[in-house]
């Protein structure tokens, strides 16, 4: 076997049709309809397209003018990239559920090792499973993701079930798997490389085996390198994390608008077991209380309290809420509650690596 002995866990996690999804999530009209996000004007070009869209073929920088030539229906809104960057945060606030080892590509996806996690689980692909689960019903959208030995390798496999889907590919299974990969889906070949390589008579990953180091050096530079590794399941860049959690949160997005105080505290006090729960998974305590709320007109507010010692359980933290609640009269109905801490008592610790061989 060509791979390395000792290899890592690694999920490739990316949202599916990221803000087209989130303008559906926060737009229920616009659920099952081909929404293009971007603005309209026959200069313009689609950021992102709804898989109701993508049936008619329509595509990210696609020209406005060629998408509405593919789908006549398709709805455009305009891109509201605060509210993405709000939402990709809480999913990030997941990720960090069970490792510190995250590393982000974009809003919309990124690296996690899970070699060690803080789940205790043996099994990369469960812990997927679980992330994936997670933010269908904690935010309310879809993510699919790739699990393997490399950051590379989860990256190809994450594609393989989109939408809402994942594919493991397990250390026996890669160097198989690379052989057969279309070179066109070799991450980081792009039109003009695959060419290329069809060219010189390359069109998977065996028929990319077969070429040597120097030949590679020699066609492709230093980039052949790197081919002759990874087609041979070699890939050594780790996971790099760069972010100090600031803190630490737990919402719901409501089917229906609610808009009495009673509900409410209702749902806070269900918010409030999860975030106390995340809160001693990761080992977290925090001084400042913010309760968010989010009212029917999309319109927000949130309200905060610092105390004086760092706080983690729900029976210290619950009561801060509720009053916060009561601090002031709702303006309106309210479709979304929020409960999170900052002002936290997280230490940067240098992560512990060791190599370990276990079930996928």
């Amino acid at each position: 076997m060509e791979i390395e002995s000792a290899f890592r866990k690694i999920i490739h996690v990316d949202m599916d049709a990221f803000f087209a999804s989130v303008e559906q999530l926060d737009n229920p009209d616009l659920r099952g309809k081909p929404v293009a996000v971007g603005g309209g004007g026959d200069r313009g070009v689609v950021s992102a397209a709804s898989y109701e869209a993508r049936k008619f073929g329509v595509r990210s920088a696609m020209s406005n003018v060629l998408a509405k030539q593919k789908c006549p229906e398709i709805i455009f809104v305009k891109g509201n990239y605060t509210r993405y960057k709000e939402i990709s945060l809480q999913i990030r606030e997941i990720f960090y559920d069970y490792t510190d080892l995250v590393e982000p590509l974009s809003l919309d996806e990124a690296y996690l090792d899970v070699t060690q996690n803080k789940a205790g689980n043996p099994s990369a692909s469960l812990i997927a499973k679980e992330i994936r689960k997670r933010i269908l019903d904690e935010i309310g959208l879809t993510a699919s993701a790739g699990i393997s030995i490399n950051k590379f390798i989860a990256k190809v496999a994450s594609d393989i079930n989109k939408p809402n889907g994942q594919k493991t590919i397990n250390p026996e299974e890669v160097i198989p798997f690379l052989e057969e990969l279309p070179i066109q889906k070799f991450y980081g070949i792009g039109k003009v490389t695959a060419s290329k390589m069809y060219n010189l008579g390359i069109f998977n990953g065996r028929d990319l085996k077969e070429k040597s180091l120097e030949e590679m050096s020699l066609l492709f530079g230093k980039s052949g390198m790197h081919y002759y590794d990874i087609v041979r399941g070699i890939h050594r860049s780790e996971v790099k994390p760069n972010r100090i959690r600031k803190s630490l949160g737990a919402e719901r997005t409501f089917r229906e608008n609610i808009s009495s105080e009673v509900f409410m505290l209702d749902k806070l006090n269900t918010i409030a077991d999860e975030l106390e729960d995340r809160m001693k998974n990761s080992k977290t305590k925090g001084k400042t209380v913010t309760l968010k709320i989010k009212y029917s007109d999309f319109t927000q507010q949130t309200r905060s309290k610092t105390v004086e010692k760092f706080i983690q359980k729900k029976a210290d933290f619950l009561p801060i809420v509720r009053e916060l609640l009561f601090q002031e009269k709702l303006k309106n109905s309210v479709r979304l509650l929020g409960i999170s801490f900052s002002n936290l008592d997280t230490v940067k610790k240098d992560p512990v690596w060791v190599q370990l061989k276990l079930d996928f």
